[in-house]
């Protein structure tokens, strides 16, 4: 019997799920969380074979849960669920040793047979996405930029990006200016939201 976690933050969908895979003869759903920082503990308590894993969670996303799930109880595998697909977020899904990658409008038959070959040790991503992924242009962003525009994602303003990376607080404002303009962004806020989605941070 394949044991799974699965970790879902809409109600109705996380049922759904729970069903379909609780009528598989060979799987059974052994724990189920509706946020991203319960992934772990849950998972230390249950031991499951599998978690599968929604990409967008409250309090810590998917993929973040999963490089901590890996770090922590590695002989779990994980299956990452997404509803709009992003090529970063395959980037990072990979990052965090993830094994699987699908989209949640999948067929129940290829959830479950996607959830049975994560288990087995096979790697499992939808080619539709690899290639969608594969095709995505490469940052256009320098080395330095991609660093001031990390610290701006962290909360940092003009003035500490410039001390933490050795530069004048005026040469920091024509890094973002220059980012903002690349990304074709409204603004730095965006401009991370970009970078981000592409995975370029």
């Amino acid at each position: 019997m394949i044991r799974v976690l699965l970790a879902e933050d809409m109600h109705l969908v996380r049922g759904a799920l729970v069903a379909l895979l609780n009528l598989e003869p060979d799987i059974e759903v052994v724990a189920e969380v509706h946020t991203g920082d319960a992934v772990v503990p849950t998972a230390m308590a249950h031991r499951p074979d599998v978690a599968v894993i929604d990409v967008y969670l409250p309090v810590m996303d998917g993929l973040a849960a999963a490089a901590e799930l890996h770090r922590l109880l590695p002989e779990c595998r994980t299956l990452i669920l997404t509803g709009l697909f992003r090529p970063g977020n395959l980037r990072r899904a990979v990052a965090a040793h993830t094994s699987g990658f699908m989209l949640k409008d999948a067929p129940p038959a290829q959830l479950a047979e996607a959830v049975r070959r994560v288990a087995a040790g096979d790697l499992v991503v939808d080619p539709e996405l690899a290639m969608l992924a594969l095709r995505k242009d490469d940052s256009p962003l320098t080395a330095r930029e991609i660093d001031v525009l990390r610290l701006t994602a962290e909360g940092g303003d003009v003035a500490e990006i410039a001390a933490r990376l050795f530069l004048s607080v005026g040469t920091v404002r024509n890094h973002l200016t220059t980012i903002v303009t690349k990304l074709n962004a409204r603004s730095r806020v965006d401009a991370v939201r970009i970078a981000h989605d592409a995975g370029w941070l």
